[in-house]
């Protein structure tokens, strides 16, 4: 049997205007796992889109050769015919069906048009087992975490029979725990002899599970590395995927900080539907001038929801405490008067609370601030493109024009016409809610850049975080969150992960 189960040689695919992969090699061996790295926007997930038939055979130029035979898919039903099954890094599950139901969704187990429920059930609890799912098949998938979501999907795959499993950011989402579940599991179907290609902007997790990564940069290839070579570590990979060394992950920064800009006091938020659930428990911080300052927490200490209930009560209820900016009490019980107020916010979900995928960078762009750019209830066209270009050039946003659809940006660049949505809006304090997930570390590097250049202007700046080394890289001060309580705060002079660590885990009757 040859030890190659896949070859794309040559591979060019163009969009008007764009030329997103240029003569694409990649060779993968049967039974291994993958990576592929490269930096937002790089032609990744073009390429994998090329070999599961999402850019059918005729819309680009090259070949694909899977199990020694030339492959011409025209379409995803093709390739997973052939055994090639993709994960897309948005989940395709359907909330309100059951687990079992989602397995199966266009691979019914039925006879003469009629679903045979208990074989479906059945054999959905033994793909549930390989994965290491213990819920029940009847469960909807809407009350499962996206951790387990991501563990049905694979479980999906492998009632396809599949042979070359493709994951996109499996991980982006996942916390430490669900990561390292994972990551275990694409380790038991290596051993099985299942191939998978990864890809991922996590270097750290790339590094442990690799057997070979191969980087692409401006949608060319640039080399394939072999990860059992010590020199293959995660400085090797970013030299290829940047095309220079990048000596530090974060920039150098000397912050000035003056008076406090933002402060809340005695801020307790309870469950949007279980009323006597209290998720922020009469939290008090501050942010001054010139100051960036991070909140740490495990997944559900309330980070989000903290944020989200002070930017307009967008999440939960029977919320009280203050809010102040420059000393004085705002109101900020509506989007529009947290905006008014000097707030924006970065939402952690950029596709789904952040921007307007099918609509062009333009209006993304200036759609929180309309009112500075409009009259008698018109729009300036002319000033909506001004401003729009202004920050896709000041922002190194990779597009030709403002006109494009900002649906077909990379995460790095999306996040940065998020970025520059609510800078349109002068904030005096931005939050910024998991503002680099699910993007490399080139597009990372500029992000902390641009809060540098914020915090530079004066501005306060909050940044929430589930990568310790972020916050202790580009914060001046740290607070801690466990169980919807405060539970400490650093100089970052002072701060470890360890420390973080500490206060992060500190048991619910003892916060």
């Amino acid at each position: 049997m040859d030890s190659t189960i896949l070859q794309m040689q040559d591979i060019t695919k163009t969009f008007p205007g764009v030329k997103a992969l240029s003569n694409v090699n990649l060779s993968v061996a049967r039974g291994e796992i993958h990576a592929i790295c490269g930096e937002n926007g790089a032609g990744k997930s073009t390429l994998m889109k090329v070999l599961s038939g999402v850019y059918p055979h005729g819309t680009y130029e090259g070949k694909i050769v899977f199990e020694s035979e030339e492959a011409k898919f025209s379409g995803i039903k093709d390739s997973e015919s052939r055994g090639i099954v993709i994960i897309h890094q948005e989940l395709a599950l359907v909330p309100h069906l059951s687990v079992a139901e989602n397995i199966f969704l266009g691979n019914e187990r039925e006879r003469a048009g009629f679903i045979e429920w208990n074989e479906t059930n059945a054999e959905a609890a033994k793909l549930m087992a390989r994965v290491g799912l213990d819920e029940q098949p009847v469960t909807p998938v809407g009350q499962l975490g996206v951790g387990k979501q991501q563990l049905i999907e694979i479980a999906k795959a492998l009632s396809k029979d599949v042979k070359l499993l493709i994951l996109d950011e499996p991980t982006a989402a996942l916390n430490d725990d669900d990561s390292a579940h994972l990551l275990d599991l694409l380790r038991e179907l290596r051993e099985e002899g299942m191939t998978c290609i990864i890809i991922s902007h996590k270097l750290g997790e790339i590094e442990d599970i690799a057997d070979t990564t191969t980087i692409i940069r401006d949608g060319q290839t640039v080399e394939t590395l072999d990860m059992s070579d010590p020199a293959s570590d995660q400085n090797r990979i970013i030299r290829g995927m940047v095309g220079r060394d990048l000596s530090h992950r974060y920039p150098e920064h000397e912050s000035t900080v003056g008076d406090v800009v933002f402060e809340v006091k005695n801020w307790t938020v309870r469950h949007p539907t279980q009323a006597d659930r209290i998720v922020v428990d009469n939290a008090n911080l501050d942010v001054r001038a010139g100051e960036i300052v991070g909140i740490a927490g495990l997944m559900g200490a309330g980070r989000t929801e903290l944020a989200m209930s002070v930017f307009g009560h967008s999440y939960g209820r029977g919320i009280s405490g203050e809010v102040f900016m420059d000393g004085k009490k705002v109101d900020t019980s509506n989007v529009g008067k947290a905006i008014k107020a000097g707030i924006a916010y970065v939402s952690e979900d950029r596709k789904v609370y952040g921007l307007n995928l099918i609509e062009d960078i333009r209006i993304n762009t200036t759609a929180a601030g309309l009112e500075k750019i409009a009259a008698n209830g018109f729009v300036n066209g002319n000033e909506e493109i001004r401003i729009a270009e202004g920050y896709r050039k000041s922002m190194n946003i990779k597009s030709p024009t403002v006109m494009a659809v900002t649906g077909n940006l990379s995460g790095g660049n999306q996040q940065k016409v998020v970025l520059g949505k609510w800078l349109h809006t002068a904030p005096e304090l931005l939050i910024l809610d998991e503002p680099t997930r699910g993007i490399d570390v080139g597009a990372k590097f500029e992000i902390y850049q641009i809060i540098n250049q914020l915090a530079d202007a004066g501005k306060a700046v909050l940044v929430i975080s589930s990568e310790l080394p972020e916050l202790l890289g580009i914060c001046d001060r740290i607070y801690t969150l466990a169980y919807g309580r405060m539970t400490g705060q650093l100089p970052v002079s002072e701060a470890t992960q360890e420390k973080l660590m500490e206060l992060m885990t500190i048991e619910k009757e003892a916060v």
